[in-house]
Parts: C-alpha cells; sequence; structure tokens
C-alpha cells in the first residue's frame, strides 16, 4: 500500500504535491462543513425553545469554551504522543465517533434540555481532535511551503463551507434532519480514510515534553513581540468576523424579512470566492511576503463590512460577500503558517495556540454583538466588525521581519 508520508513531490523538495495535500484537507473539509452547518442552523433550533438573542450567543459560545480550554491541551498532548498509529490520529479515533452520533442527533432533541446535553458531548468530542488533525499539515510539509499548503487546505474547507450553504440549505429545506445526518457519515468517512492511507513522519524517541501552559508562557514572555501581535491581530479579525458568522442567518430573516435558508445560502458566496482564492492566496504569499498579503485583505474586508452597515438589497449584500471571501482567504490563508514557524517541535501546541486566539472571540463576539442587536438592531454586527479588523490592521503593521 502507498502511504502519504509527506506532502512534498517525490525526488523535488521544493514542490507541494497538491494531490496529496487535497487528500490532507479531506480533515479541515469535514471540520469546516460541520462547523458552518452548525453555526447557521443551531441558532434555529435555539431559537425554538428560546427567545433571547443574547442567551443563544451565549448557547452558541459552548463549543468555543470546551475548545480554549481542551484544544491546546490536547494538541500538546499530541506533540507528546506515541502509538503504533502515530501521534495525531489517535486523538481523531477517539474525537470522531463520539462528535459524529451526537451531531447527528442535534435535529432529534425535543426539548432544550436534550439539545443542550447533545451541543455539550458533540463540542467536546470535536475539540480532541481538532488540533491535531490540523497540525498534520505542518507536520508532513517543509516552512517554505506550508503558505501553499494550507491554501489548499483551506480550499478543501472552503468546498466543505459551499457544501453546507448550498446543498445543507436544499436539504435542511426538505427535513433539518438530513444535512446532520449526512454530514455526520462524512466525519466517520474522513476518518476511515486517514487510518487508510495516512502515514505520519516518525519522530525521534528522545525529545523534550510539551507542556501547553509553559508555551503560553513562553510566548507572552519573549523579547521579540512579533509573534504576540500576530496572535492578536487573529484575536480581533475573528473577532470581527465571529459575530457576522453567529448571527447572519437571523440577520436575513428577523432584519431583511427572507427564510433562514435564503439567509444561510447567501454566506456561500463567501465561501465560494474563499474556495478560488485560498490556492491563489499562498501562492501570492509565497512572492510578496504573508504579511502584505494579510494586510491587504484586512483593508479589503474593512471596505466590505463597512458597506454591508448600510446596504438592504440582498443582490448587492451578496455580491459584497462574494468579494468579501476573497480578502478573508489572503488574511485565514497565511496567518496559521505565520504562527508554527515559530513552533520548532511544538507544532501541535502552537496549533493549539492559534486556536486559543482565534477561538476565544467566538466566545466573546457572539455574546457582545447579541447585546448589541438588542440595543440598536442587527446592522450593529457589521459596524462590530470594521472596529475590529481596525484594530487587527494596527497591530499586523507592527509586525516586523518574520514570520511571514
Amino acid at each position: 500500500m502507498n502511504y502519504i508520508s509527506s506532502l512534498v513531490k517525490d525526488g523535488q523538495e521544493d514542490q507541494l504535491a497538491y494531490g496529496k495535500a487535497i487528500f490532507l484537507g479531506l480533515g479541515f473539509f469535514i471540520i469546516t462543513a460541520t462547523w458552518s452547518l452548525y453555526n447557521s442552523f443551531v441558532p434555529i433550533f435555539l431559537k425554538g425553545f428560546i427567545r433571547s438573542e443574547s442567551i443563544i450567543g451565549l448557547i452558541m459560545t459552548f463549543d468555543n469554551i470546551a475548545a480554549i480550554t481542551l484544544q491546546p491541551y490536547f494538541g500538546a498532548l499530541s506533540d507528546n504522543t506515541d502509538s503504533k498509529y502515530g501521534h495525531r490520529l489517535p486523538f481523531l479515533m477517539i474525537g470522531i465517533p463520539i462528535a459524529a452520533v451526537f451531531f447527528a442527533l442535534i435535529p432529534f432533541a425535543g426539548n432544550f434540555w436534550l439539545l443542550l446535553t447533545f451541543l455539550i458531548i458533540m463540542n467536546l468530542a470535536m475539540s480532541v481532535f481538532r488540533s491535531p488533525t490540523i497540525a498534520l499539515m505542518p507536520d508532513l510539509t517543509p516552512s517554505p511551503l506550508r503558505s501553499k499548503a494550507n491554501g489548499v487546505i483551506n480550499f478543501m474547507g472552503g468546498i466543505g463551507a459551499v457544501l453546507t450553504y448550498a446543498v445543507g440549505s436544499l436539504l435542511y429545506d426538505i427535513h433539518p434532519a438530513i444535512p446532520f445526518i449526512l454530514f455526520a457519515l462524512l466525519l466517520v468517512g474522513v476518518l476511515i480514510l486517514y487510518l487508510w492511507k495516512l502515514k505520519e513522519p516518525t519522530r525521534a524517541k528522545e525529545r523534550e515534553r510539551v507542556n501547553i501552559i509553559r508555551v503560553i508562557v513562553e510566548v507572552f514572555q519573549a523579547k521579540d513581540k512579533k509573534i504576540l501581535f500576530v496572535l492578536f491581530a487573529i484575536f480581533f479579525w475573528f473577532f470581527g468576523y465571529s459575530g457576522v458568522e453567529a448571527f447572519f442567518t437571523l440577520y436575513g430573516k428577523e432584519f431583511l424579512g427572507i427564510k433562514e435558508s435564503a439567509a444561510a445560502f447567501s454566506l456561500t458566496f463567501f465561501s465560494l470566492s474563499f474556495v478560488i482564492f485560498a490556492i491563489p492566496s499562498g501562492l501570492l504569499a509565497s512572492k510578496i511576503g504573508r504579511k502584505k498579503t494579510i494586510i491587504g485583505g484586512i483593508i479589503g474586508l474593512l471596505v466590505i463590512f463597512a458597506g454591508l452597515v448600510v446596504i438592504r438589497d440582498l443582490l448587492l449584500i451578496r455580491l459584497a460577500l462574494l468579494i468579501g471571501g476573497l480578502f478573508w482567504a489572503f488574511i485565514n490563508i497565511n496567518s496559521y503558517p505565520m504562527v508554527v514557524d515559530e513552533a520548532g517541535k511544538k507544532i501541535g501546541a502552537y496549533t493549539g495556540v492559534y486556536y486559543f486566539f482565534s477561538t476565544i472571540p467566538a466566545i466573546l463576539s457572539p455574546v457582545f454583538v447579541g447585546r448589541l442587536i438588542e440595543y440598536f438592531s442587527y446592522p450593529v454586527l457589521f459596524i462590530n466588525s470594521v472596529v475590529s479588523f481596525l484594530i487587527a490592521l494596527v497591530l499586523m503593521l507592527k509586525v516586523e521581519g518574520r514570520p511571514g
């Protein structure tokens, strides 16, 4: 059997094997699809039991609370793990089956407390394997090729989001349970493929054990603050994005007066352009640098979100989202490689740190934006995005030299 143990093209150490990268991207494909479906329709299920947007926003942060407490831990734990299956795959073997079962059960919850139980267990299980799954890319890819590889990985993730917003929305209209069952089966299918074809690279037996608390302290105490500026920039652009993602379906239904499936479908345009420009964004960064590419993306999204504050026409909103996905690709493709390039042998831990800074906003932003909506109505979620991306821009302008 031909196992995949590197994303480098055979015999060409400076070339990415795009077919292998696409295969590895199946993990990010199904993770993104799962969360996109979750964020689009779980608020609708919750709205059937409770009326307050701020409480819905709070519940929508439960997965992220688990992520910031467990994801960095499991990322670092995978750095320290040795087994016959490798050091990342055991976490997929544990987390994916549990997550799949409870994700499929979400639409069948007959009362609020049962729904809450399904959500909590599913989110805890997802936290077990997310960092180890993402860490597989830098494990198998040398630093100069990581932006290109991450472009492919995110291309696959974008396809997952498009599948959710387009096909998932149509299936939801047939019956709300169908897309949840389908994506649960896809989760298990990806695990089977990884166990069949993926072989993790061997590592030295004698190595420093990784402690996630020590890693976080090292990041904050480092004399060179550039990686800290990057991490806080990540925090703010996800703060601006998370509020929009969490409330866009309700914004469409409650403010624009369109069906929730039509609102969710509108996000397809954002994800579609993200897919189209994921790989070109990695190629662009390899030419002009990651920092310049990210700054261009931040400025572009500042303009897009400022426009969405006042735009009411659905066609124009979808056009703005289409353009916005391009700029989101510039940002998202290149930020993770900037962080893990500083990791050395602590890739799992730094992956956890990256998701720590990108997940805290997903906890705070929906609650904060939900409260703002209750006071000022739905367009305020785009004002929040403008302010957040402006802060991220200032932080990225402070980043000098490496990384990026």
